[in-house]
């Protein structure tokens, strides 16, 4: 989540002016179309679009605050690192840590009500598909971090950790696309057996890839010779990796219990 620190003279910008102006119409325009009344349908559709909404104000709050969460960690290491950070920095730090705890409160918020209210995004396995994207992406960025570029490690295992996040950042966005857009009626099978699916191949996909985390792990001093702070990256993407897998595990198992309660 980018923080943008500006100074008592942008205020007074046309620029900010106008996307004020676009912030303020836009909610308007939102609360002025949410409150229209429609007596001549039969509230089905806009049952369907309350439902669409609940999802998505989750999907938002919830990410917003995984993201934020990340660049909060990002901020402080590099405050960690500099000697004497700068009071820019330093703000960028707490804003952004502020900004963690406001999309966390409103997270809370949405999912502590009612199952009909909070949506499907708002329940346990809502939340923990979106746990699943928030570390796909933050593992795809890694790969890139130079972990893979000793001369002990293969080419083949950058490619497939690289495919397996990728493949798992598809299927996470199709579901979200279904579940978000109300789609789940048209698919041709059962969505419940699409989403049991996808939860099998993320456990399997990153069973392979945290297998060759830990297989980083002896390669630590090398690491710490080579510098850029690669083993601190390392680290990182083991415990990333190993708590997305716990997700999909947990997910996966929601999944064949609600696949058994319907069998029955």
């Amino acid at each position: 989540m980018p923080v943008i620190v500006l100074e008592a003279r942008d205020l007074a910008s046309p620029l900010f002016l106008v996307r004020t102006w676009e912030v303020l119409s836009g909610g308007s325009t939102i609360g002025l179309v949410a409150s229209l009344k429609r007596p001549e349908e039969d509230g089905g559709p806009e049952q369907d679009q309350r439902s669409a909404f609940r999802n998505l104000s989750a999907t938002a709050a919830v990410l917003g605050a995984l993201m934020s969460f990340s660049a909060s960690v990002f901020f402080c290491w590099i405050i960690v690192d500099l000697r004497s950070p700068s009071p820019h920095s330093v703000a960028a730090a707490v804003a952004s840590g502020l900004t963690v705890l406001a999309y966390a409160s409103e997270s809370y918020i949405l999912c502590v009500r009612a199952g009909a209210q909070r949506g499907y995004m708002g329940s346990a396995a809502g939340l923990l598909k979106l746990l699943q994207l928030w570390g796909s992406c933050q593992l795809i960025a890694l790969v890139g971090g130079g972990l893979y570029d000793l001369p002990s490690m293969h080419v083949w295992q950058r490619w497939l950790s690289g495919l397996a996040y990728g493949l798992c950042v598809l299927m996470l966005l199709t579901t979200l696309v279904v579940l978000l857009g109300d789609l789940a009626g048209r698919c041709p099978l059962p969505f419940d057996k699409f989403l049991s699916g996808f939860s099998l191949v993320g456990v399997l996909l990153y069973m392979v890839t945290t297998v060759i985390s830990f297989t980083k792990i002896p390669h630590l001093k090398q690491l710490e010779q080579i510098g850029n702070r690669r083993s601190e990256l390392l680290i990182t993407e083991t415990v990333v990796s190993s708590i997305t897998l716990l997700a999909y595990t947990v997910d996966l198992a929601f999944s064949i219990k609600l696949l058994c309660d319907r069998s029955r």
